[in-house]
This record gives structure tokens, C-alpha cells and sequence, in this order.
């Protein structure tokens, strides 16, 4: 960080600073959406930490590039955490001497939970925005939460129930996705928008946004989709990624494990490709939730690092790991972990869910999706500044 970006970061007379860090794509589309709404009430107010391409596009001025802190996993985070702490201490310096407003953590709870400890020792107002996964494992994180923030935004309903149970401040705020997402998402106009045709079955390929999920689920959905072209020569199959890299090294995976696999990539139009296909074969992670709220079936496939997975399943309890089936409270879609994600389980239960009908789990979809539309931006920004105020 450059004394030029610290000089034109120092606070104006008039203008609220809101440093805000998030950690991923997901997070970068919940800063997005709280950054517009902070600026109806706000509209000179600056913004300032990390940020991704979407908050970018808004004005966001990012100290480092997002991807900094776009790890997953306790072995994966310690390759990196020499330069993750580099980071932090920069952040925290920078804040120290700059103090904000008000700071929010996006997501990310294993840094900037850390960090917002630190900052609100400091004296700053601290809001974390996504509840750390606290009601599944290493629930004592609870007690460094209470400490290091003002208050906690819970995307989840069920969420706020277990704060409350602690006296630890949090606002259900609702899920911006449900918002955004229309409660019946159109097939016809979606293929007609990229270009797919209209009358064949389509089954989106969609391994994750990072590098080390797409490593570690490549070679499973490409021989999977092998075989379920072989048995349907008339079967689609389309990709979307969410940058440039991921294109790269989805296409150098699918050179190594299925060269003559057909398969249409198409960037950054996740949920209009969501929306067109019949089925999808997904990672675990928010975009599941998409698929629900856009209703399409899905198998959801996840693989740790060895390590991670041993060190995990012996603190993790509970009966699901994915989205929908948490805020369902029953399984509504199927679920593969580790050693479980291979082509044997993989394609009887696509094959499934391509071919037999699968409108009874709209009635759960939408009751999801209804739970969760409450204008949650508007309702994120309104918490941000009672704590401002406070």
C-alpha cells in the first residue's frame, strides 16, 4: 500500500468510510449489494479493504487483489499463511492509522473475524456479515465472535436463534440471492439468451470457483459425463466458470481426463446457465443455494484434502452439509463426499434426475426461497448503520 492510497483514503469532513473485506466471489456479490444500498442514505460515503471485480465496478478501492484470501481448507490455509498474515497485519496497520467508520468482515470468519478482534480493540465498530458455520462445528467461536464484533448479519433464519441463545447480537437480514433470483426462472428464454437449443437435455458441469475444487472434481465429472454421453449421444453439457483462470485450467483438465468430451464453457453467466439446464452436477457451496432458488435439480459432490477431511470429520456434526438440505431440514437433494464422489454413484443419480420427473421439489425450493426474500441488502445496510450510530 502506497502513502498516495493512504493520503487519499484519510477521512473527509463529510464523507462516512466503510472498510469492508471479503474473501470470495460470493462474498463479492454481498459487498456489491450492501454497498448500493448503503449509498441511497450514504451517497459520498467511500469504501475501502478488499474487494472483488463487483465491488470493484462500483468504486471500491481494494488494498489487495480478493484472491489473497480465496482458501479453503486447514492444510491448504497453512501452505499460505505466512502470506495471509502479511496481510492481516497490513490491514490491521492500515486501519489502525485510518480508522474507518465502521469495519465489515464478509464471510472469510477464519481471517477477518481475527481482524475485526484487533480493529475493535482499536475503537472501531465492527459488523461481520455471513455467520461462521458455528451451529455445525467448533462452536466455542461463538465466545471470539461476541468479542470482536458489534453485531453479527445471519443470512440464515435459523441462525439468529442460536445467537440469541448465547446474548450475542445478530440480525437475520435475509439472503440476497432470494432477491435476485425470480421465483420461477424461465428455461426457454435462458437457452435463447446463450444460444442452446431449445428441445435437447442439458446437464451443467459446475465444479466450484476454486482452483483446488476443480482439481479435486474434474476428472469425477468428466468421466461421469462420459458415460452419460455414451448412453444419450443427444445430452449437452455446458460449463460456466467465474474467471478467465478457472476457464484455463478447466480446459487443461479436460485435455488431460475427456478430449473428446463436448462441453460449452461460458463465463461469468452462472445462473442464466443454471437456469437452462435440466440437471446439475455441482460442488458444495452458495451456488447450491442458487440452484434451489433458480429450482433445478442437482447432485452435490464435495472433496476435502485428505488431511482436512480427517481433521474435519471429527468436529463437524451434522446430518447434511449443503444448503438446501440444511434449510429443508430433510434431504432434498442428494449429497456426495469424498471418496463417494465417483462416476458409480455419480451417474444413476444425474441419469435420474435428467429422465424422471422432478416437480416435487418445487413446493421445498419455493418454500426456501420464501424464507429468504426479505430485501436483505436494505436490511444489511440498515444494521450496518444502527451500529454506526450506536
Amino acid at each position: 500500500m502506497t502513502s498516495q492510497v493512504l493520503s487519499q483514503t484519510k477521512h473527509a469532513n463529510s464523507a462516512t468510510v466503510f472498510a469492508i473485506v471479503v474473501g470470495e466471489h460470493s462474498g463479492d456479490t454481498l459487498g456489491a449489494g450492501l454497498m448500493i444500498s448503503l449509498r441511497q442514505t450514504h451517497p459520498d460515503a467511500t469504501f475501502i479493504g478488499i474487494g472483488g471485480p463487483k465491488m470493484q465496478a462500483l468504486g471500491f478501492n481494494s488494498l489487495f487483489e480478493m484472491d489473497e484470501l480465496s482458501v479453503m481448507g486447514l492444510v491448504e490455509v497453512l501452505g499460505r499463511i505466512r502470506r495471509l498474515l502479511h496481510v492481516r497485519k497490513s490491514l490491521v496497520d492500515f486501519f489502525t492509522s485510518n480508522k474507518p467508520d465502521v469495519f465489515i468482515g464478509i464471510d472469510a470468519p477464519d481471517f477477518t473475524i481475527g481482524l475485526e478482534l484487533k480493529l475493535k480493540n482499536q475503537g472501531v465498530k465492527t459488523v461481520h456479515y455471513v455467520s461462521p458455520s458455528v451451529w455445525a462445528w467448533r462452536e466455542k467461536r461463538i465466545f471470539k465472535i461476541a468479542k470482536a464484533t458489534n453485531m453479527v448479519l445471519a443470512l440464515l433464519p435459523f441462525e439468529k436463534a442460536f445467537y440469541d441463545k448465547h446474548n450475542v447480537p445478530c440480525t437475520f437480514v435475509g439472503h440476497p440471492l432470494a432477491d435476485d433470483i425470480p421465483m420461477q426462472s424461465d428455461k426457454a428464454s435462458a437457452r435463447k439468451e446463450l444460444g442452446l437449443p431449445a428441445n435437447k437435455k442439458i446437464l451443467a458441469l459446475m465444479p466450484g470457483s476454486r482452483s483446488g475444487e476443480l482439481a479435486r472434481l474434474l476428472e469425477d465429472f468428466f468421466e461421469s459425463a462420459k458415460q452419460l454421453q455414451a448412453q444419450d449421444s443427444e445430452l449437452l453439457f455446458v460449463a460456466p466458470m467465474i474467471s478467465e483462470q478457472r476457464v484455463a485450467q478447466f480446459n487443461a483438465l479436460k485435455a488431460e481426463f475427456a478430449p473428446a468430451l463436448k462441453v460449452e464453457v461460458i463465463l461469468n453467466k452462472t445462473q442464466t446457465v443454471m437456469a437452462a439446464s435440466d440437471c446439475l452436477l455441482t460442488a458444495s457451496g452458495t451456488v447450491t443455494l442458487e440452484a434451489a432458488l433458480i429450482k433445478r435439480p442437482m447432485v452435490i459432490c464435495y472433496k476435502f484434502s485428505p488431511i482436512t477431511f480427517l481433521l474435519g470429520r471429527w468436529l463437524v456434526k451434522l446430518k447434511w452439509f449443503s444448503l438446501p438440505n440444511l434449510l429443508a431440514n430433510k434431504t432434498l437433494v442428494p449429497e456426495l463426499l469424498q471418496k463417494a464422489v465417483c462416476p458409480e454413484n455419480i451417474v444413476p443419480l444425474i441419469k435420474e434426475r435428467l429422465y424422471q420427473d422432478q416437480s416435487q421439489l418445487n413446493d421445498s425450493y419455493t418454500n426456501i426461497h420464501q424464507q429468504l426474500k426479505c430485501d436483505a441488502s436494505k436490511q444489511a445496510a440498515k444494521a450496518v448503520l444502527d451500529v454506526l450510530s450506536s
